[in-house]
């Protein structure tokens, strides 16, 4: 188990610097800070996905829950967010010291 979460972590870390490259040429090209969001991103690569899954959304709960919520958790940038990820899974797959107790 624990190596699936090392395998992830290096997933998306590796996934978080190909956006923070793919943003920092967009800003070389620009003359300015660009970053591309987590629902650019997806807009993107899979616009029919993306609104199937707003419509799931707002048709199990409240649609101020895919407005207030959700929307504004995609709007991060893709490479803070994937690096996020990445640092929670190699937290959770780091290897523990084995500690010895000894009770005389």
């Amino acid at each position: 188990m624990l190596a699936f979460f090392r395998f992830l972590a290096g997933t998306f870390l590796l996934i978080a610097v190909i956006a923070a490259v793919y943003d920092g040429t967009r800003s070389l090209g620009t003359g300015g800070l660009a970053m591309t969001s987590l629902i650019e991103h997806w807009s993107r690569l899979s616009p029919a996905l993306l609104n199937a899954a707003q419509g799931a959304v707002v048709r199990v709960t409240h649609p101020l829950v895919w407005e207030m919520g959700l929307r504004k958790l995609l709007g991060v940038p893709a490479w803070a967010a994937f690096a996020f990820l990445g640092l929670l899974c190699a937290y959770a797959g780091r290897r523990r010291r084995r500690v010895n107790v000894y009770a005389n």
